[in-house]
Order: structure tokens, then C-alpha cells, then sequence
């Protein structure tokens, strides 16, 4: 690792320090953490903060030369800084699931990351693949609990490799876990204070008993937020209304599972991979922001790909630790980017390099006027 420290100008000695680790990761990972520290470095000279940055090394790379996903060490290390800014994690010579579960899940789990938070927004100058629809219908968010669910892990096989072979994957749903998720987003669709209305996505007509958990913990808890709207929706309606009527949700909780698959839906809707940003949150720890698309290893070393799902993970990160004027600021950077120069957010038909969106984020981070 090495460390570097980005000194503002405007920063008193009495000035706030946050130490963040950077995982540059695989494939095209490391080009947009360039650009994402390119933002935070002119964000932070323009607000008054500094940034300490320590760099690690963790990914495919590493694995193919060490057979190391995490060093043991890793996790305490990690528990001493603010935030992690990693970049992307997956590797063409690595078997899939190898890197996931050793160091995405990993860090998820014993850091206690336990709500995925997802900002689900279409931004002006965006192609949106619905029919008549805007970005002032696509504004929402999905609360995804993060450490339970399937992905515990929890089951095994009977019999394999036999005809006789049975495999067995069990939903693990505590109550603990269910709760702590559905009051974040309670407090959390309070906090963002627009439709005020917070939806359950479930499927309780046949996961009969996790579902009842979450639906008795839901009502439960909504009882100390009368000022939140709440409703409930199928699985499979919610992603109907995602593609029909994605005007009709504001923020939006369900379990690990379907977090996962409804949010890449959400993905598409707001104009692709390229876009979409994303934290896994833990509210009394160290949380982790990163973009939501892989590491798209075939444009790696070409300068073509999209940062700015990097670089809105950025701003997300810093609304996180409570420098919301600079979080907003980047996003309100990123809008003037997509509304006035970028062609497409497809790698290659961007009209400009990656270096060169970074540096537009990190002008209009410069040179917009400071709101409020």
C-alpha cells in the first residue's frame, strides 16, 4: 500500500481529515478511481477538507501472484478508516466467485456492511430505454439488506454428482438484521423528505415465512414514522412498475436477494452500468462506496471507459461522512456533464476519453456556484 494526502488550500489546521482506503481493484477499476480522486481532490480544495488516502492492492492480481484474496490483517486495517472507495473486483484469469465471495462479501460481512444503498436516478441528457420518461420520473431508492438473505451462504448438497443430487440454499432472516435494515429506510426516506413514501418489496404469497417477518417487522416499525407513506409490492410487480410507472416509488426496502436483481433493473432505467452508483453501509462503522458495472476487463489501458458511476460514488461517499454541500456539488457537477457534453455513457461513444470527463466533473466541481 502507499498513502497520499491531498492538502487544500482553503483548509485550516482545525480542518476535518478523513481517511479513506482506496481499492483501485481489476480491469478498468483503477482508470476510474483515478478520476474519482481527480473530483474528491478539487471537491475537497473547494469546500475546505482534506482527504488522507491509503492504497490497496486487493484484487486478481494480487490473487494470481499470492493465491490471496484478503490478508488476515485486512479487516481490522480497514476498521480504522471513515470510508473505502473501491473501484471493481473481477479478473479474466480468476474462476467467477473466488474474488466476489473472498473480498466483496467478505469485507460486506465482517464490517458489517448491512444496508446496500442504491440511488436509482435518471440524469438530464441521458438516453432512458422507457417510452415518454424523464428524469423527473426516474428519481428513487432501494434499500437492500446486505449480510443476510441467501447470500449467508447457509446450505450444502446431498448426494453430488449423483443423479440423486440435492442442493439446498437457505434464506437466513433474523430479526435483528430485517429490523436494522427497514429503520434505515424509514430514517433514511425521511431524511431525503420528497414523496415521503417508503415501499416493501416482497413476495409474501410464497415466502411465506421470511416475508412474514419482514412484512410484521415493516408495519411494526412504520409505527414510529407516521409521516412515511408506506405500501407494499410484489417481487415481480415492482420490476412491472419499474419499466411502467417508475414515477410511482421514492424509496423502496427488500431483502438481499431481490435487492440484487431489482437494482440492476434500476440500473438500465437510469441509463446503464456507466451511471450507477453504489454504498454498502454500515451507519455506526466504515462504509463502501463503489460503481455498480464490473471491471470490464476488454477496455482496460484504452482511456475509453465511463467514470462517472465511479465518481457519483464519490459524492455518495461524502454525503455519507457528512460533507453533503460537496456530495451534492459533485452530483450537480456530473448533471452539467451528461446534460451538455457526453455523446452517449457507453464506453467508446462517449466523445471524450475517460481522463477528459474526469476533468469536466472536476471543472464544474470548481466553478459552479455553491448552493444554500
Amino acid at each position: 500500500m502507499n498513502k497520499r494526502v491531498c492538502k487544500t488550500k482553503k483548509a485550516s489546521s482545525q480542518s476535518k481529515t478523513y481517511k479513506i482506503a482506496v481499492i483501485p481493484g481489476d480491469g478498468t477499476g483503477p482508470e476510474v478511481i483515478r478520476e474519482g480522486v481527480k473530483v474528491l481532490n478539487a471537491v475537497s480544495n473547494r469546500i475546505g477538507f482534506k482527504l488522507d488516502y491509503t492504497y490497496f492492492d486487493f484484487g486478481g492480481e494480487r490473487y494470481l501472484r499470492t493465491g490471496e484474496t484478503l490478508p488476515d490483517s485486512a479487516i481490522e486495517e480497514l476498521k480504522k478508516f471513515d470510508a473505502i472507495y473501491l473501484g471493481a473486483i473481477g479478473h479474466p484469469d480468476v474462476k467467477p466467485g473466488i474474488l466476489e465471495k473472498g473480498i466483496l462479501l467478505r469485507l460486506r460481512f465482517e464490517l458489517d456492511q448491512y444496508v446496500n444503498l442504491r440511488p436509482v436516478k435518471l440524469y438530464p441528457g441521458v438516453d432512458c430505454p422507457l417510452k415518454n420518461k424523464g428524469p423527473e420520473d426516474i428519481d428513487f431508492v432501494v434499500v437492500r439488506e446486505n449480510t443476510e438473505g441467501l447470500y449467508t451462504g447457509s446450505g450444502g448438497f446431498l448426494k453430488k454428482g449423483t443423479p440423486d443430487e440435492v442442493a439446498i440454499q437457505v434464506s437466513i432472516n433474523t430479526r435483528k438484521g430485517v429490523e436494522r435494515c427497514i429503520r434505515y429506510a424509514f430514517e433514511y426516506c425521511k431524511k431525503r423528505n420528497k414523496r415521503k413514501k417508503l415501499t416493501l418489496c416482497g413476495k409474501t404469497n410464497v415466502l411465506t415465512f421470511a416475508f412474514d417477518l419482514w412484512e410484521r417487522t415493516f408495519y411494526e416499525v412504520a409505527k414510529d414514522y407516521p409521516d412515511i407513506t408506506t405500501d407494499y409490492a410484489h417481487v415481480d410487480a415492482t420490476t412491472m412498475w419499474f419499466v411502467k410507472n417508475p414515477e410511482w416509488f421514492d424509496v423502496i426496502v427488500t431483502d438481499n436477494m431481490f435487492g440484487d436483481i431489482i437494482t440492476d433493473l434500476g440500473a438500465m432505467i437510469q441509463g446503464g452500468m456507466g451511471i450507477a452508483a453504489g454504498g454498502n453501509i454500515n451507519p455506526q462503522g466504515v462504509s463502501m462506496f463503489e460503481p455498480i458495472g464490473g471491471s470490464a476487463p476488454k477496455y482496460t489501458g484504452k482511456n475509453v471507459i465511463n467514470p462517472l458511476a465511479a465518481i457519483c460514488a464519490a459524492g455518495m461517499m461524502l454525503e455519507n461522512l457528512g460533507e453533503e454541500t460537496a456530495g451534492k456539488l459533485i452530483e450537480r457537477a456530473v448533471i452539467e456533464v451528461t446534460g451538455k457534453h457526453l455523446k452517449s455513457l457507453a464506453a467508446g461513444k462517449m466523445g471524450y476519453t475517460t481522463t477528459e470527463v474526469g476533468d469536466l466533473v472536476a471543472k464544474y466541481v470548481t466553478d459552479l456556484p455553491l448552493e444554500g
